[in-house]
């Protein structure tokens, strides 16, 4: 089992949504209405890309790109 702790960017719409995505996982994003429903729903985006990635042959993001110990959100996908 390999953990993978993904940096997110959230971000505030003007309309009070919260978008999220994650830097090393191009094109992967999601949004809430409030910063916990957005990473709840990263989350899970995260999660069937990684999987699709995995399926397709592809490598995951190398461990510098994708494990850090951050001050900000994060989340920790199991596989």
């Amino acid at each position: 089992m390999k953990t993978l702790v993904l940096k997110v960017t959230l971000t505030e719409e003007e309309d009070g949504r919260w978008s999220a995505s994650i830097p090393v996982l191009p094109g992967c994003s999601s949004w809430g209405y409030s910063k916990q429903e957005a990473l709840e729903n990263i989350k899970d985006a995260a999660e069937i890309y990684i999987e699709d990635m995995l399926a397709a042959g592809e490598n995951l993001p190398t461990l510098s790109d994708a494990i850090e110990v951050i001050n900000e959100p994060a989340i920790a996908i199991s596989l």
